[in-house]
């Protein structure tokens, strides 16, 4: 469905007016949401609106690199939004022109609702125009990637510093799941940067010194949301190391406890092979006490063994 936002020459907001009563000469500007359209009402936008065709046909290419294409009359925005959820990207279109901004996109966003209800709520807002409105769904966009990023650092802290028994497959499922949602964010945010950072170094935004203080306002918040996805994804690669070399440890502990009983009991072995062999002439056989000496000479060798191995510090692993 689609929404026609009306403010007048005297100041009055219109709120769900017909198309034809936006081109009245009361109309100071105007402000027109397409919420998940229909076909025929995203043909409006040729029909009525008469956007270029390009501009339109990236309307409904599947999700669109952010840009912007200047046009006669007016700009063309594509920017991300993020679904809270999935981590989907978005796309959310903006076409501004000095009288209007019309919104579109198809799938409901709730950035562009609070957006909405904020300036139904504030008159002040009536007076700042189409491009003031461009920047708060920005602004409202990207404000909404930080509870996610904020997520992700808590479950990576909780990681880190918890001491539960979860196995060591558990645990690198969870670092590599949140390496792939940080992934998904890096893709949305750093094309949303350089698309802020291009609006901040086109000619006619450099003429305008407030306007170029708000998109500065965007631009270092996705400065600041670049860093945190990075340094998230730094510490899942060390979480990832840690957990490894752990892992790897507990491999060579086992390995060495292994070693140690192997070692221990292959003198035994041999004394054992030596003495059930079926020899009538060995000089031991029928002693009376070869038994007990036998038993004795075996223990003589563990405790012979355990003491060097522990003067050669192979029990440390166990401390």
């Amino acid at each position: 469905m689609f929404k026609h936002i009306a403010i007048t020459k005297d100041g009055q907001l219109l709120s769900d007016i017909s198309a034809e009563r936006l081109a009245d000469h009361d109309i100071e500007w105007y402000w027109t949401d397409f919420d998940q359209p229909s076909d025929e009402e995203a043909s409006l936008l040729k029909s009525h609106f008469h956007f270029h065709p390009l501009s339109i046909e990236d309307c409904f290419h599947h999700l669109q690199r952010p840009k912007l294409d200047q046009y006669e009359q007016y700009l063309f925005y594509v920017i991300h939004a993020l679904n809270q959820k999935t981590l989907a990207s978005e796309e959310v279109d903006l076409f501004v022109g000095k009288d209007f901004i019309v919104t579109f996109h198809l799938h409901r966003s709730a950035g562009i609702e609070k957006v909405k209800k904020h300036f139904f709520n504030n008159r002040d807002l009536w007076k700042k125009g189409p491009n003031h409105i461009a920047y708060m769904v920005m602004d409202q966009l990207v404000d909404e990637y930080f509870p996610i990023l904020y997520q992700i650092e808590d479950r990576l802290n909780e990681i880190a510093e918890s001491d539960s028994r979860k196995t060591f497959g558990t645990l690198m499922n969870e670092v590599f799941d949140i390496r792939g949602d940080l992934l998904k964010l890096r893709r949305t945010i750093i094309p949303m940067r350089d698309l802020l950072y291009r609006i901040l170094n086109i000619e006619n935004l450099k003429e305008n010194r407030e306007r170029k203080a708000y998109y500065s306002d965007i631009y270092d918040h996705l400065l600041k949301l670049t860093e945190i996805v990075e340094n998230n994804r730094d510490m899942t690669a060390d979480l990832r190391d840690s957990y490894q070399t752990l892992n790897s440890n507990r491999m060579n502990a086992i390995i060495m406890t292994l070693t140690i009983v192997s070692t221990i009991f292959i003198p035994l072995t041999f004394i054992v092979g030596v003495y059930g062999m079926n020899f009538d002439n060995m000089p031991e056989l029928h002693w009376r006490y070869g038994y007990f000496f036998v038993l004795g000479m075996m223990a003589a060798v563990v405790a012979g063994m355990i003491f060097w191995f522990r003067h050669k510090g192979w029990f440390d692993i166990f401390k």
